[in-house]
């Protein structure tokens, strides 16, 4: 029986996820190997009859630029109860190639350790995907799928903020990222939005609506005391994942609940419940402007990868035969700016409880330095007298303060 490999995508959609695909099935497939295409992730690899592609060259070839996946993803996490050799012997299989964040990859380590343990010896690589880019990478290394939804946001916002102009609103944008904030970090360096906020702003503070809505209010009135009564503020969704229950259920929305008893993020516009709170606060203060909420996410995940991740996307699927031709078995894969492919093992990036700990953004480098610094707009100690037109308490709204910094 002919030697095959399988490919299977899991989390939620990143441009380039295809470009991946197709670019693993031709390399492999010159090499005389038969590759199978796993739908729906890890959810029937296990069951009886799982839904499989057998791909040829003119199918890899036909879906290399294509935005979203041509296998169907699933975000299901098996057991190891449900865990037996079937698929892998019957398909004689050498390589589990898996797509997809930090959860799909020590998926893929666990099915590997018991595979091996049962005498079937199999290869696993992981190609690391998430628009977030919060996965440990190399300094310098993107997660695939970063720049092309990050260039589709920056598209959008830029859009925003000519409306924000032309309207002399403003915007409040809730930017998809999970724990970190890099794509909404991103984007404001892109567009020069005046406020941005992302967690790792809060190394030295609570995360809370209150100073959430204070820095928000604190870009708002400097820009009216430089003559600008619009704007565009960008805030990270990961914001939430720092927040407790009792914090998000202040925000007075009207949540459904989960089977562990936690609101639902998922199930509401998070730009909405931002934006409602700043529309509060405006009004207790007696300011006078009007804003507006924009939610980014759904609408980038499954655009067509630009220039940069076609590149990057088949550098990594070459990548994945490069490493399995060598023995590698247990890593990500990664390609440096240079084009050089490296293994990351996961054993080196995991707890003790195998854990992968996302990647922050490091706010003491120095694009971070230019922007909190230099780009955005706050109130600061020199404001303070002008700011009392607006503020009574204009001390409350410095940046730094309310940070801690």
């Amino acid at each position: 029986m002919k030697p095959s490999i399988v490919i299977l995508a899991g989390g939620g959609p990143a441009p380039g996820i295809n470009t991946v695909i197709s670019t693993v099935a031709k390399t492999f497939l010159k090499d005389g190997y038969r590759v199978i295409g796993l739908n729906e992730g890890y959810k029937y690899l296990f069951k009886e009859n799982p839904v499989t592609i057998d791909m040829d060259f003119l199918y890899a070839d036909s879906i290399m630029k294509q935005g979203g996946s041509a296998l169907r993803m699933s975000r299901y996490k098996p057991k190891d109860e449900e865990f037996n050799t079937k698929f892998f012997i019957e398909n004689n299989v050498k390589l589990l190639v898996t797509v997809g964040g930090d959860d799909t990859a020590s998926t893929a380590n666990r099915i590997s350790k018991y595979l091996s343990s049962n005498n079937v010896k199999i290869q696993n690589i992981h190609v690391p995907k998430t628009i977030d880019n919060d996965l440990p990478l190399p300094e310098g290394s993107p997660t695939f799928g970063y720049y092309s939804a990050k260039d589709a946001a920056v598209h959008l916002v830029q859009t925003v903020y000519e409306d924000a102009r032309t309207s002399g609103n403003w915007f409040v944008v809730s930017a998809m990222g999970r724990e970190a904030g890099h794509l909404a970090f991103g984007i404001t360096s892109a567009c020069h939005c005046p406020m941005v906020v992302i967690p790792e702003m809060f190394s030295k503070t609570e995360v809370t609506f209150e100073a959430i809505i204070n820095l928000i209010v604190s870009a708002i009135v400097k820009r009216k005391l430089i003559g600008i009564g619009y704007g565009v503020v960008i805030i990270s969704e990961g914001v939430f994942h720092f927040m407790s229950d009792e914090e998000i259920e202040k925000s007075g929305v009207a949540f459904s609940y989960d089977d562990h008893g936690h609101p639902e993020l998922g199930n509401v516009s998070k730009a909405h419940i931002f934006n409602l709170l700043l529309q509060q606060r405006l009004k207790v203060l007696g300011i006078d402007v009007k804003s507006r909420p924009v939610e980014i996410g759904y609408g980038i995940r499954c655009v067509a990868p630009n220039g940069y991740d076609l590149t990057y996307c088949s550098l990594l699927g070459y990548g994945v035969k490069k490493l399995f031709d060598r023995g590698v078995t247990g890593a990500m894969v990664t390609a440096n700016p240079m084009g050089e492919i490296k293994p990351l093992y996961l054993k080196d990036v995991e707890d003790e409880n195998g854990k992968i700990h996302p990647r922050l953004v490091n706010l003491s480098g120095p694009k971070t330095d230019l922007i909190f610094n230099e780009g955005l707009q706050y109130i600061t100690p020199a404001d303070y007298e002008e700011a009392r037109s607006y503020l009574p308490n204009p001390e409350q709204y410095d940046f730094k303060k309310i940070l801690k910094w």
